[in-house]
Parts: structure tokens; sequence; C-alpha cells
């Protein structure tokens, strides 16, 4: 195998399996999320109700993470997978319900709302272990001397769900309304479940099966918190994701600031995983995982920068161009911190590790939804998406200057190649 090998990963047959379920889940989550959006501020024409959105997803997701981890670690990672799919499916169908003109016609609009704030709820609870196990399984099935190609080829099919999601779902709203949009999404998830059938069972590494929980949670949070390189890269993009969750905003500014409709909203959500996609497809070809630490602080600066141009934006096409460029620095972070989170991470521990990465990372994505609701809500929109901006870049400076060590970290001779790791095709 060569050593920079773009293709590396995907002459393994199952991780190719792998990407199509990744990709059916993304596709149908990310759509899910806009439609919602869309449905919710069409329904109360508050910014406040797009917090609340993150807000009720977000609960969940936080309050049984390390739990999700530590099942995740002491489960076989096929079958948990299953049962998170079929649970975002039951999900998916009451949304398509409630949103059916028909069936809530003689329904109270609060109803109606609190009723899909309950699904998103729900959902919260399914991503809480869906992160986790599809974390663990990636590991399991590619060897280590390639995570870094995996990672790239992992997150680049991340982003091309988050590409066509947003555009998908913002075009399905304009031709065949908001609930047939919702069956599209059940779809997805019945291609996710027969495609994952493809993938045998894999071994469960955890050599400590039965473990009591208490004592499970706390060696997982304890190896987070003493390995320095997950800790600063976690942390850094989940208070620059707090900070900068202008895209939690979009409805408003398609709506009510650029007045481009359900189609320019589509753009504008999908504008920064177009973006992400094309950094990462290069990064391929071009991995940058020399000087990892000072490339990540870098990344993160200029998306700061990009929401700070957005945010002041009153013409559609700067910014969308401000939320591209936002998706390729924040497509740099995303592989850079792939690859670090699978290189430090030993295999019995992955499960803990992702949910904690989850709550830092993940769920600091709903959090910043919230936040920006808020902020939106007493500042005004504009002003809160300045403000996120500004707090990105603060933090980017703090971080780089109190920490020397993740400046210098590199993760190039990690990835060199082990004869002994190799596996056979």
């Amino acid at each position: 195998m060569m050593k920079n090998d773009p293709y590396a990963s995907l002459r393994y047959r199952e991780f190719n399996i792998f990407l199509i379920v990744r990709f059916a889940m993304v596709l149908a989550w990310s759509m899910q999320f806009i439609i919602i959006e869309w449905e919710v501020y069409s329904l109360t024409k508050n910014p406040l109700s797009l917090g609340i959105i993150g807000l009720m997803e977000v609960i969940p997701a936080v309050s049984l993470a390390l739990f999700a981890g530590h099942i995740v670690d002491q489960k076989e990672k096929k079958s948990l997978l299953i049962k998170c799919i079929l649970g975002f499916s039951i999900i998916s169908f009451g949304l398509f319900y409630l949103t059916w003109p028909e069936a809530t016609a003689s329904m109270p609009k609060k109803i109606v709302l609190y009723g899909i704030y309950f699904l998103v709820f729900l959902g919260g609870i399914i991503r809480a272990f869906l992160g986790p196990t599809i974390f663990s399984l990636f590991a399991l099935i590619v060897p280590k001397n390639i995570y870094h190609n995996a990672a790239t080829w992992s997150s680049s099919v991340w982003q091309i769900g988050g590409v066509l999601g947003p555009a998908i779902a913002g075009f399905a709203i304009n031709w065949i309304d908001v609930h047939w949009s919702m069956l599209m999404i059940f779809g997805c998830s019945l291609i996710a479940l027969l495609s994952l059938t493809q993938i045998t069972k894999k071994p469960i590494l955890n050599p400590k099966i039965g473990e009591p929980i208490l004592k499970s949670l706390k060696e997982g949070i304890k190896f987070v918190f003493t390995t320095k390189a997950i800790l600063g890269a976690i942390t850094l993009d989940m208070v620059a994701v707090l900070f900068g969750g202008a895209i939690a905003l979009l409805p408003i500014f398609a709506q009510d600031i650029l007045k481009v409709g359900p189609e320019g909203f589509g753009i504008l959500r999908a504008a920064p995983a177009v973006g992400a996609f094309i950094i990462m497809f290069t990064t391929a070809y071009f991995p940058i995982n020399k000087n990892a630490g000072m490339k990540l602080l870098i990344a993160i600066f200029g998306f700061g920068v990009c929401i700070i141009v957005f945010g002041l934006s009153s013409i559609f096409w700067v910014s969308v161009m401000a939320l591209f460029l936002s998706g390729v620095t924040d497509g740099i972070s995303m592989v850079i911190r792939q690859t670090i989170l699978q290189l430090k991470t030993p295999d019995h521990m992955r499960g803990r590790v992702s949910s904690v990465n989850s709550m830092f990372v993940g769920s600091s994505n709903e959090l910043g939804a919230f936040e920006s609701g808020i902020t939106a809500r007493f500042m005004g929109t504009v002003t809160a998406v300045v403000f996120g901006g500004s707090m990105t870049l603060l933090t980017v400076i703090i971080t780089g200057l109190i920490s020397p060590v993740f400046r210098k970290l590199d993760l190039t001779k990690e990835l060199e190649i082990d004869p002994k790791e190799k596996k056979s095709v």
C-alpha cells in the first residue's frame, strides 16, 4: 500500500458500505433538521423557537452521553447501530404525521409545536447513542495506519450529506411541501438499514465487560482530560461552534434579511458543507497532519472571520461566499480533529471518548443554536452573529497563547505505517 494513497480506505469493501450508511443517515438528519427549522419558524415567527429546537435535542444528548458511551463499549456495534436507525425511523414517521395538514387541521398550533419539540427531544436520545456507535464501528473496519485517510473520506461523505440535505430540503419544501419532504427522510433511514446488513458483526474489544458503570465512566473522563491533544482539540472546537452558531439563524436571514425564500435558504444552508467537502477531498491528496495544532488554530480563526462577514452582509452572494469559506475552514478543523481522536483513543474506550466528544463538540451545535436564538432575541440577529464570530476569534487567540504544546502538535510520526497492522482487503 502506498504511503500517501488517497484511496487507501476505499479499497476495503465494508468501509464503502459504512460510508453508504453514514451518508444516508447524515442526509436524513440534515434534511429533517432543516425542514423542522422552517416549519417551526413558519408556525411561530419567533427566533427563540429556533433556539428551542436545539435545546430540545441537546438536553437528552448531553444528559445521556456518558451512559451511552459506556453501553457502546460494552455492546456489539452493528446491532446497536441497527437499533439507533430504527429509533430514528420511528421519529421521522412521527414528524411526517405532525406536518400533515389533514391530520393537524383540528389541532391547536401549540399542540403541533410541542409535538415537534417532543420528537426532537427523542431524537436527542437516539443521537446520544448514534455518534459513539458509528465512531467505534469505524475503527473496527479499517487498520490504524489509514485512519487519517478513512477519517477524510468519512468526513467528506458527512459533508456530501450536509451539502445535499439542506439543498434538497430547501427545494423539497417549495416543490412538494413540508409534509411530503418528511417522507423522503423516512426512506433514507430504510436505505441505511438495508445497507447495514452487509456489514458483519464485529468483536467486542473491551476487556472489562460488566464493569460497574461509575468506574467505567470515570475511566473515560479521566482519559480525555489527561490526553492533551484530545482535550485541546475538542475544547477549542466546542467553544468556536458554540459562539459561531449563526447557521441556526439562517431561516431569519433567508426570510427577513436577504429575502430569498426557500430556494435561497437551501443554498445558504448548503454553502458551508460545499466548502467543507471540497477541502476534505483535497486533503485526501494533500494530507495536513504536519503541524496539525497550528493549522487547527488558523482554521478556526478563519471560521470566526467568515461568520462576522456573513453577519454584516446584506448581499446574497456575499453571504453565500462567506458561508462557503466558513465550510472550508471548518472542514480542515474536522479532518484534524477526527484524526486526533482516532489515533489517540484505545479501542476499548472509543464509545466513552466519543461520548465525551459529543458532549463537547456535537452538542455545542445545539447549544450554539440556543445561544444564537437568545442573543438574536435580545441583541438583534445581525449583532448576535457578529458577537458569536468575535467570541470565536477571542477563543482561538487565548488558546494559542496559553497552550504552546497544542500549537506544536504534529501527527506525522503517529501515522507511519506499521507492517503488523496491515489487513487484507
